[in-house]
C-alpha cells in the first residue's frame, strides 16, 4: 500500500491574520526521542499571503527525504520573514529531562527570531512560562504549514549537528543514524562504550553506563 502524504495548509495562519494577528510563528523540535546529541527546536515566520512554488514542497520533516528536507530548508532560509534556532545539549538534557529541555529550546528559538510573534502555533506543545498568545496544534507538523517549516529547520539543523560529531567522535555513526537508538547504534554503543554526546540518563546509555561503575 502506498504511503499516504499529508500536506499542511495555512489556514491556521489565515485565519490569524484575519482577527489581526501577526506575525504567526510556527514551532517545531527535532531529536527528542534520540539517545544521544542535542534536541533542537526551530521557529519560522513566513508571509503565507505571498505564492511561492517551493509552498507545494513543506511537508511534515519526516515524509521528506533528506534531500528534500534540504532544499526546502534553503528555501525557508531565503524566503521566511524570520527564523529562529535553539539548541540544548545532553548534559543540560540529562540535568533537567527532555520534556522540560524540548521547551527550553522551544523559547531560545522564539527569542531569536528578529521579530516577536503576536502568536505562536506550536506541535503539540504549549508553552506555559511564554507571554505570547500560543496555541498546541496536534498532529501541526501535518496540519500546519508553518509548523511543518519549523520542523524541516530542526531536523536539518540537528542532522548537520550530528554529521559534524560524527566527525568528532569517530565509531558511532552518528551521519548515518543521527542518534536514534537504531540496531547499529546500539551495536557501536555495547562495542565502544558512552561518548561525550550521549544522553547518560537514557536507556540503553544508562545501562552501559552502570555496568562502568
Amino acid at each position: 500500500m502506498q504511503k499516504r502524504i499529508v500536506r499542511p495548509n495555512w489556514d491556521r495562519e489565515r485565519n490569524l491574520r484575519e482577527q489581526g494577528f501577526w506575525p504567526v510563528a510556527g514551532v517545531d523540535e527535532a531529536g527528542r526521542g534520540a539517545i544521544a546529541g542535542p534536541v533542537v527546536a526551530a521557529a519560522v515566520v513566513a508571509d503565507w499571503s505571498i505564492p511561492r512554488t517551493w509552498h507545494e514542497s513543506v511537508r511534515d520533516s519526516k515524509q521528506l527525504s533528506a534531500v528534500q528536507r534540504e532544499r526546502v530548508f534553503e528555501h525557508i532560509s531565503a524566503d521566511a520573514v524570520a527564523v529562529g534556532t535553539g539548541i540544548v545539549p545532553c548534559q543540560v538534557i540529562d540535568r533537567i529531562g527532555i520534556a522540560a529541555a524540548s521547551r527550553r529550546a522551544m523559547h531560545e528559538a522564539l527569542q531569536s527570531l528578529s521579530v516577536t510573534p503576536s502568536w505562536v502555533l506550536i506541535d503539540w506543545f504549549t508553552l506555559p512560562s511564554l507571554r505570547m498568545r500560543q496555541e498546541g496544534v496536534p498532529g501541526g507538523d501535518s496540519a500546519c504549514i508553518s509548523i511543518a517549516c519549523a520542523s524541516i529547520v530542526a531536523k536539518v539543523t540537528r542532522d548537520r549537528l550530528m554529521e559534524e560529531f560524527d566527525a568528532v567522535y569517530d565509531g558511532y555513526a552518528f551521519a548515518l543514524h543521527k542518534g536514534y537508538g537504531t540496531t547499529a547504534h546500539l551495536r557501536f554503543l555495547a562495542e565502544r562504550g558512552v561518548s561525550p554526546v550521549h544522553r547518560v540518563t537514557f536507556e540503553p546509555v544508562r545501562r552501559i553506563v552502570g555496568a562502568l561503575l
